[in-house]
């Protein structure tokens, strides 16, 4: 994990009642441009009050294209052959049994045509079953898995499919405002062919009560595009007396694009 917060969001300024307010505000905003014509946000507004840090992080001149440097274009290239089957299995790095409710993550990554993404690096890191990461910056009076680390890493196949066995994270306080929690999620990473084509989104659990109070979250205007970063649960993919299955799509393109997070956001 990154940290993102800043002078201003670890002051732990506002209550979460002005968060909310602040954020049904804006959508209801963004519901009354889009009543008047405006086409669908596919990504989270760059300022979004509500999420503190962004006030002070966010771009304020338009992007430009640059040529990246020669090795930029050239590498790194991953494959099959440099990512072993194993470490998609996040339970058993250590010697021991993580604690906590063991599931499986699977999905496609998908064009916008819905195409598979075949041969693609997908990588994965997440906080424990209680909400803690292992990163020194993390310290939150939530204890530490010896036996998780909660990182991960995958090849997609030939139908662009993915799939991790893994530990549910629970969720764990961030200093964007006084008591803010963040809803429990999965940080997913996928690769192109460089680190310059590399994109960052998260995934989150169905029927979360952490949805309506978290900024970085509502941050994404859009209910639809919202929604298409929350797994389904599927049964098919629960294995008996061991995991539970949630399936889940990355779209790279088109009008169901998955929501990326911009550089520097990955809390």
């Amino acid at each position: 994990m990154t940290t993102e917060t800043t002078n201003l969001s670890d002051r732990g300024e506002g209550s979460q009642a002005e968060i909310s307010d602040e954020i049904e505000t804006l959508h209801a905003g963004y519901q009354q441009r889009r009543q008047q014509g405006e086409p669908p946000a596919q990504q989270p507004s760059l300022d979004f009050p509500p999420y503190r840090s962004s006030i002070l992080r966010h771009p304020t001149k338009n992007p430009r294209h640059v040529d990246p440097e020669t090795i930029e274009l050239a590498s790194p290239a991953f494959g099959h052959t440099d990512v072993s089957v194993l470490e998609s299995n996040l339970t058993i790095v250590h010697n021991g049994e993580p604690l906590g409710e063991r599931m499986v993550v699977s999905g496609r990554l998908l064009d916008g045509e819905g195409r598979p993404v075949r041969n693609q690096l997908i990588e994965l890191w997440q906080a424990n079953s209680a909400g803690r990461y292992i990163h020194k910056r993390d310290q939150h009076p939530a204890p530490i898995d010896p036996n998780f680390t909660g990182a991960g890493r995958c090849i997609t196949d030939d139908d662009g499919g993915y799939s991790f066995l893994t530990i549910k994270p629970g969720a764990y306080p961030w200093k964007n405002h006084r008591n803010a929690w963040r809803p429990a999620h999965i940080h997913f990473s996928v690769f192109g062919t460089a680190f310059t084509q590399r994109i960052v989104t998260q995934m989150y659990f169905p029927g979360d009560p952490l949805f309506p109070l978290d900024p970085i979250y509502n941050s994404i205007v859009d209910p639809d595009a919202r929604e298409r970063l929350v797994a389904k649960f599927d049964h098919s993919l629960t294995s008996p007396e061991w995991a539970l299955g949630y399936r889940w799509d990355i779209v790279l393109t088109g009008s169901k694009a998955t929501w990326v997070e911009p550089e520097g956001d990955d809390e």
